[in-house]
Formats: C-alpha cells, structure tokens, sequence
C-alpha cells in the first residue's frame, strides 16, 4: 500500500481522505510525494476521463523503489537512453524541456511533406540531441504510461483513456519555450450528444494553425488513430478517427511513408484488432485544407501496445495474461538494427527480468552489444530469445 503526502498530511493511497482530496489538490497543482524511498519523491495528479490519479513525473521512475508501482526500468534499456541530458532536459519544476529534431513553422511555398529521416542516417542519428518526430510519438506513449500492462486492465484502455494519458503527458511538457500542449492536437472521442461542444473545442484548439495570408504558418502536431488511407486526386489522404477532416498527403511524401513504414502497415492490415497511430505536423490553408508536412507511425495491439515485428507481437500475446505489470521498451531515435529490451518485468522475484528478442539476422556485432547491455545492469536477470534458435523459451 503506497503513502503519499500532500501538503503537510500524510495519506494511504486507498483511503476515502486522500479520494476525497485529489480534486482540490489537482485545482491547486498540489504535488503528492511518494514515500516509497526517503527522500519521498515528487508525483503530479492528473485527471483521467472522470478520474483524478497521482502519476510519477518525467524520467522519474527510476527514483522510486522497485517494488512502488511507479517504479520504472532504466532508460538505457531502451532508446530513450542516449536522449537523456541532450533531447530531454528536466528543468527546476520536474517538468521535460524537450528540443525537437522537426520544425513546427511552415515558411514560402508548401514543399512536399517528408517522411523521418532516422532510418536512413543511422550514423547520424547514433547519438542524437534531438526529438525526431517518431522518436516525440514513442516518448508522449511512455511518459503517458502507455508502455505498460497488467491483464486486470483489459478492456478498460479505450481511445478516450489513450487520449487523456497524452495530454496528461504533454502537460509535464515545454518545446520551443512553451508548453507542449499548445502543439498537440489529439482528438476526442466522438459523441452525438456532444457533437456541438466537440465541433467548438477542436476549432479552438486548432485556430492557431490556420492561415491567414502571406508569412510564416504556425504548425501543430496530431498524434491519433488512422481508420483509413484513400486516394485523393493529388496524392493521398489519411482518415483518422474521431476527426471530420482527413489529413492530405502529396505522392511523393506517401510513397516514401509506405516504404520507410512498410512492416508496420503489414501488421497493421495483417488484423483487425491492431491499431495504427499517426503522428504528424500540419497546418490548415485558407480554405481550410489540413496538410501535412511530417509524418511517422506506430502500430500498437488490442491493449495499444506498440510492437515491431510478429516476434514482439508474439511475447506481448504471450505475457498479456499476467497480473503483473509488463513494460514495452521504445526504439526512440535508434535504428532497427541496434539493440533494445524488448519488454522488463519490473516485479519479477527476486530481481526485475529485462527480455531480449534476437532477430535471426543478428551479427556478432549485435550479440555484443546485447551482452553489454546485460553487463551494464547487473541488478536486472536477463531474458534471450534467440528467434534462430526456434519457439520462444520459458517465461521467467
């Protein structure tokens, strides 16, 4: 049972007084501290649909103790490591300053919108400063605990609970000397019975981006579902969910998306339970045209998940009936062909299991750098499927 404390009072996590104080705590920007470790460790509250929840502040998982359900793995485990101190700076308030590899201005004439560029510069790229715009998605999913997965949730992450743990995340957020919210768009749950309230607040939220005559354009980013791709007569567009508007691709820029992104548009059609999530900088023309100037995705599985290949796929299926938290880890910035754990069981006894999926083309560079890995974190039991090997060994 976790403690918290708020303001000078000390509460059980489960109690009716701490219930009760959430709401009025969350109106102040009150911020509980977690007494799992002394010092006790900083958290923020936020409001998830009806729902006020206390939630662990950016890149501070590492702070609490393993067995606090805040608790989160180390970041060198994943590709959010090498972004840290460079791409990802916690400033006095416990917020993420995050500088951005995409530019959210639009100046002249519309060029054609590009595809991410870390794919083909992995040199470039193997020791990044900034946020590429897939490298933003796959932050936004994990500071919004998104990674994570216990089987007692299953059915309760819909859109709506996605949606409030982005923006959620967003909030603990500044880019380009403001905050992070201004610049992201994501939709909400169509309702009828709201339609008219919904119509209003998206025209508020995206004002800032639409054209008013010659100069620079502000731009947004989008982070939502794609139900559809569907030819237009210049180029293509993408149909997301919840959102009245598709989002217009020129040729170019779509045939370098379905090539940089042809694995995740394959699993993606390969079910109908699998989810695509676009994100993507936009502006709006004067005649109230949505554009899009970058674009990357994600697929993610029933439980939106993000996975790479069917062997990751395959792991989750196989891990989803835990009671246990699972954590999936993000590639970020680095490419395909550099190592990364591919989920971390945080509570495992005696000692968290980082798991590792060796793909069959993997060269002894490769089985280095995962031994170094498992070097560097000697407190974490590893984990190897060897996919030449054959079927995936015994769970932990």
């Amino acid at each position: 049972m976790r403690k918290f404390i708020i303001g000078e009072q000390t509460f059980d996590e489960s109690s009716p007084e701490f219930r009760a104080l959430l709401p009025h705590a969350y109106e102040q920007r009150m911020r509980p501290q977690c007494m799992c470790k002394d010092p006790a460790v900083a958290m923020y509250i936020a409001r998830l649909d009806d729902q006020f929840v206390v939630k662990r502040m950016p890149l501070s998982g590492r702070e609490h103790d393993p067995a606090c359900p805040s608790y989160e793995p180390p970041y060198e485990l994943s590709g959010l490591g090498p972004l840290i101190g460079s791409a990802i700076q916690i400033n006095a308030s416990g917020k993420a300053e995050l500088k951005l590899d995409f530019s959210l201005t639009k100046r002249g004439p519309r060029a054609a919108p590009s595809a991410p560029t870390e794919a083909s510069e992995p040199g470039i790229r193997s020791e990044p400063r900034k946020l590429s715009l897939k490298a933003m998605l796959h932050y936004l999913w994990e500071a919004g605990e998104l990674t994570e997965w216990r089987s007692v949730w299953a059915g309760r992450r819909g859109w709506g609970r996605v949606r409030s743990s982005l923006l959620n995340a967003a909030s603990q957020m500044s880019a380009r000397g403001g905050p992070l919210s201004d610049m992201l768009y994501v939709p909400e749950v169509f309702q009828t019975e709201d339609k008219d309230g919904i119509a209003a607040r998206r025209v508020a939220a995206l004002k800032g981006v639409l054209a008013t005559g010659a100069g620079p354009r502000k731009l947004m980013m989008i982070v939502a579902e794609v139900k559809e791709f569907s030819p237009a007569r210049e180029g293509q567009k993408i149909v997301v969910r919840h959102t009245p508007f598709p989002l217009m691709v020129e040729d170019g820029a779509w045939r370098r998306l379905a090539t940089r992104y042809e694995t995740e548009l394959e699993l993606w059609r390969s079910s109908e339970a699998f989810h695509l999530i676009v994100i993507a900088t936009f502006g709006i023309s004067t005649a109230g045209i949505t554009s899009v100037e970058e674009v990357a995705l994600m697929v993610v599985n029933e439980h939106w998940l993000p996975f790479e290949d069917i062997h990751e796929l395959r792991l989750l299926e196989k891990l989803g009936h835990l009671k246990r938290k699972i954590v999936k880890g993000l590639r970020f910035n680095l490419p395909r062909g550099a190592p990364i754990v591919s989920v971390t069981l945080p509570e495992q006894k005696p000692a968290p299991v980082a798991m590792f999926i060796v793909p069959s083309t993997a060269d002894d560079e490769y089985d280095r750098a995962v031994a170094d890995m498992i070097a560097t974190r000697p407190e974490i039991a590893p984990w190897v499927w060897r996919v030449a090997d054959g079927e995936i060994p015994p769970l932990p």
